[in-house]
Protein backbone atom coordinates (compact mmCIF):
# COMPACT_ATOMS: atom_id res chain seq x y z
CA UNK A 1 0.00 0.00 0.00
CA UNK A 2 1.01 3.56 -0.57
CA UNK A 3 -0.19 6.66 1.21
CA UNK A 4 -1.40 9.26 -1.26
CA UNK A 5 -2.82 12.56 0.05
CA UNK A 6 -3.70 10.98 3.37
CA UNK A 7 -5.39 7.92 1.81
CA UNK A 8 -4.01 4.43 1.57
CA UNK A 9 -3.98 3.16 -2.02
CA UNK A 10 -3.42 -0.60 -2.54
CA UNK A 11 -0.91 -1.97 -5.03
CA UNK A 12 -2.17 -4.64 -7.38
CA UNK A 13 0.28 -6.74 -9.39
CA UNK A 14 -1.05 -7.76 -12.79
CA UNK A 15 0.51 -10.13 -15.30
CA UNK A 16 2.29 -8.65 -18.31
CA UNK A 17 0.10 -7.91 -21.31
CA UNK A 18 1.50 -8.30 -24.80
CA UNK A 19 0.09 -5.81 -27.26
CA UNK A 20 0.62 -6.63 -30.89
CA UNK A 21 -0.49 -4.98 -34.04
CA UNK A 22 -1.73 -6.80 -37.10
CA UNK A 23 1.25 -7.61 -39.27
CA UNK A 24 1.25 -6.25 -42.80
CA UNK A 25 3.45 -7.70 -45.50
CA UNK A 26 4.76 -5.82 -48.52
CA UNK A 27 4.36 -8.70 -50.92
CA UNK A 28 2.72 -12.12 -50.99
CA UNK A 29 6.24 -13.59 -51.10
CA UNK A 30 7.04 -11.94 -47.76
CA UNK A 31 3.88 -13.44 -46.26
CA UNK A 32 4.77 -16.87 -47.64
CA UNK A 33 8.33 -16.60 -46.25
CA UNK A 34 6.99 -15.64 -42.81
CA UNK A 35 4.47 -18.50 -42.87
CA UNK A 36 7.27 -20.91 -43.85
CA UNK A 37 9.40 -19.61 -40.97
CA UNK A 38 6.46 -19.96 -38.58
CA UNK A 39 5.91 -23.56 -39.71
CA UNK A 40 9.61 -24.38 -39.28
CA UNK A 41 9.86 -22.77 -35.83
CA UNK A 42 6.74 -24.51 -34.54
CA UNK A 43 7.98 -27.83 -35.96
CA UNK A 44 11.34 -27.76 -34.15
CA UNK A 45 10.19 -26.01 -30.97
CA UNK A 46 9.16 -29.24 -29.16
CA UNK A 47 12.63 -30.72 -29.79
CA UNK A 48 14.33 -27.60 -28.40
CA UNK A 49 12.02 -27.57 -25.37
CA UNK A 50 12.72 -31.24 -24.69
CA UNK A 51 16.46 -30.65 -25.07
CA UNK A 52 16.32 -27.75 -22.62
CA UNK A 53 14.31 -29.70 -20.05
CA UNK A 54 16.50 -32.79 -20.40
CA UNK A 55 19.68 -30.68 -20.12
CA UNK A 56 18.48 -29.04 -16.91
CA UNK A 57 17.52 -32.44 -15.50
CA UNK A 58 20.93 -33.86 -16.44
CA UNK A 59 22.68 -30.93 -14.74
CA UNK A 60 20.67 -31.58 -11.55
CA UNK A 61 21.50 -35.29 -11.71
CA UNK A 62 25.21 -34.64 -12.29
CA UNK A 63 25.29 -32.29 -9.30
CA UNK A 64 24.14 -35.11 -7.01
CA UNK A 65 27.29 -37.18 -7.52
CA UNK A 66 31.00 -36.49 -7.75
CA UNK A 67 31.84 -39.95 -9.13
CA UNK A 68 33.15 -39.39 -12.70
CA UNK A 69 32.20 -42.90 -13.82
CA UNK A 70 28.62 -42.47 -12.64
CA UNK A 71 28.43 -39.03 -14.30
CA UNK A 72 29.62 -40.55 -17.57
CA UNK A 73 26.95 -43.25 -17.32
CA UNK A 74 24.30 -40.57 -16.71
CA UNK A 75 25.41 -38.68 -19.82
CA UNK A 76 25.35 -41.85 -21.93
CA UNK A 77 21.84 -42.68 -20.67
CA UNK A 78 20.67 -39.15 -21.48
CA UNK A 79 22.14 -39.35 -24.99
CA UNK A 80 20.55 -42.77 -25.58
CA UNK A 81 17.15 -41.50 -24.40
CA UNK A 82 17.28 -38.54 -26.77
CA UNK A 83 18.46 -40.69 -29.69
CA UNK A 84 15.73 -43.26 -29.11
CA UNK A 85 13.02 -40.61 -28.99
CA UNK A 86 14.00 -38.27 -31.81
CA UNK A 87 16.63 -39.84 -34.06
CA UNK A 88 14.34 -40.43 -37.06
CA UNK A 89 12.50 -37.11 -36.80
CA UNK A 90 15.65 -35.01 -36.48
CA UNK A 91 17.31 -36.77 -39.43
CA UNK A 92 14.33 -35.74 -41.58
CA UNK A 93 14.59 -32.02 -40.78
CA UNK A 94 15.42 -29.61 -43.57
CA UNK A 95 18.55 -27.47 -43.47
CA UNK A 96 16.53 -24.42 -42.44
CA UNK A 97 14.81 -26.36 -39.67
CA UNK A 98 18.22 -27.57 -38.46
CA UNK A 99 19.51 -24.00 -38.29
CA UNK A 100 16.45 -22.91 -36.33
CA UNK A 101 16.83 -25.90 -33.99
CA UNK A 102 20.46 -24.96 -33.28
CA UNK A 103 19.38 -21.43 -32.35
CA UNK A 104 16.45 -22.58 -30.22
CA UNK A 105 18.58 -25.12 -28.35
CA UNK A 106 21.00 -22.32 -27.48
CA UNK A 107 18.04 -20.17 -26.41
CA UNK A 108 16.69 -22.98 -24.22
CA UNK A 109 19.90 -24.12 -22.56
CA UNK A 110 22.07 -21.02 -22.56
CA UNK A 111 24.87 -23.02 -24.23
CA UNK A 112 25.60 -23.37 -27.91
CA UNK A 113 25.25 -26.80 -29.48
CA UNK A 114 29.04 -26.91 -29.77
CA UNK A 115 29.44 -26.30 -26.02
CA UNK A 116 26.87 -29.01 -25.24
CA UNK A 117 28.69 -31.49 -27.49
CA UNK A 118 32.01 -30.56 -25.93
CA UNK A 119 30.62 -31.22 -22.44
CA UNK A 120 29.01 -34.52 -23.38
CA UNK A 121 31.36 -35.97 -26.01
CA UNK A 122 34.65 -34.13 -25.56
CA UNK A 123 36.50 -31.49 -27.53
CA UNK A 124 37.67 -33.65 -30.45
CA UNK A 125 34.23 -35.07 -31.23
CA UNK A 126 32.69 -31.59 -30.89
CA UNK A 127 35.28 -30.33 -33.39
CA UNK A 128 34.42 -33.18 -35.79
CA UNK A 129 30.69 -32.46 -35.54
CA UNK A 130 31.36 -28.75 -36.08
CA UNK A 131 33.45 -29.58 -39.18
CA UNK A 132 30.68 -31.78 -40.57
CA UNK A 133 28.08 -29.12 -39.82
CA UNK A 134 30.16 -26.46 -41.57
CA UNK A 135 30.25 -28.61 -44.73
CA UNK A 136 26.44 -28.45 -44.80
CA UNK A 137 26.27 -24.74 -44.05
CA UNK A 138 25.55 -24.92 -40.31
CA UNK A 139 27.44 -23.47 -37.37
CA UNK A 140 27.08 -25.25 -34.04
CA UNK A 141 28.53 -22.19 -32.30
CA UNK A 142 25.63 -20.03 -33.49
CA UNK A 143 23.85 -18.10 -30.76
CA UNK A 144 20.30 -16.83 -30.46
CA UNK A 145 19.94 -13.07 -30.32
CA UNK A 146 16.32 -11.88 -29.95
CA UNK A 147 17.24 -8.56 -31.57
CA UNK A 148 18.55 -10.27 -34.71
CA UNK A 149 15.88 -12.98 -34.75
CA UNK A 150 12.86 -10.70 -34.36
CA UNK A 151 10.60 -12.87 -36.50
CA UNK A 152 11.45 -16.03 -34.56
CA UNK A 153 11.00 -14.19 -31.27
CA UNK A 154 7.61 -12.84 -32.43
CA UNK A 155 6.52 -16.36 -33.43
CA UNK A 156 7.55 -17.74 -30.05
CA UNK A 157 5.75 -14.98 -28.16
CA UNK A 158 2.59 -15.37 -30.26
CA UNK A 159 2.69 -19.12 -29.56
CA UNK A 160 2.72 -18.32 -25.84
CA UNK A 161 6.30 -19.36 -25.31
CA UNK A 162 8.58 -16.57 -24.17
CA UNK A 163 10.71 -17.98 -21.36
CA UNK A 164 14.48 -18.27 -21.43
CA UNK A 165 16.74 -20.74 -19.64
Amino acid sequence: MTELNGEFVPWVLLPDANIRDFRLFKTPEDRAAYNRLRYNVLKVLPYAQFAGNRYRQLQRDLATTSDKHQQKEMMKACEKEIKDLFNKQIKNLTITQGEILIKLVQRETGNTSFELLKQMKGGFKAFMFQSAARMFGHDLKETYDPEQEKDIQAILVSAGYSSYY
